[in-house]
């Protein structure tokens, strides 16, 4: 079983009715820009997320397809996912850029993708693959976000000697 802190919790909400649906309300929580699309995570398992998020007004452009940002918005959402779900323990990341195509109208619900390989979860840059779909399987948006990763600073002095304090109390 994955020690995976996100991956627990989606695994724990997973198996409730609407556990889905909370998971992704509880996720958009800590980047609350990503509530705007109302977004539901689908699947998160390491090196890939799918999600979700309906076409609706408050989503579309002014041709009625659903905006671009929005779509990049669930693009992001579903990179942070796989990258915390992926991530070892002794990296971290943070988004670096994005480049992204316009393939096709968006004109119905969106079904995201972020990809990532296993291999790659290393010091230095990462790409993870990103695509919007239509509910008719045609890709609409499809990208590369790409990560720097880099290794964990080592704890401070101050650190250590808060820890083994709280472990003597």
């Amino acid at each position: 079983m994955n020690d995976n802190y996100l991956l627990k919790l989606y695994h724990k909400f997973e198996s409730i009715p609407f556990g889905k649906l909370i998971f992704a309300f509880m996720f958009a929580r800590k980047a609350p820009y990503f509530s705007t699309i109302s977004p539901r995570i689908q699947t998160l398992r390491p090196n890939f997320c799918e999600l979700t998020f309906a076409k609706r007004r408050k989503v579309e452009n002014h041709i009625g397809t659903v905006h671009v940002i929005a779509i990049c918005n669930g693009m992001e959402m579903a990179m942070g996912a796989l990258a915390e779900a992926s991530i070892p323990k002794h990296l971290r990341w943070i988004p670096k850029g994005m480049q992204v195509n316009y393939t096709a109208k968006a004109s119905s619900d969106m079904r995201i993708t972020a990809e990532a390989c296993a291999e790659d979860w290393k010091p230095g840059e990462l790409p993870v693959t990103v695509k919007a779909y239509r509910d008719d399987g045609t890709v609409v948006v499809e990208g590369i976000i790409t990560l720097h990763i880099s290794l964990k600073p080592p704890p401070s002095e101050a650190d250590l000697s808060a820890a083994t304090s709280s472990l003597h109390r």
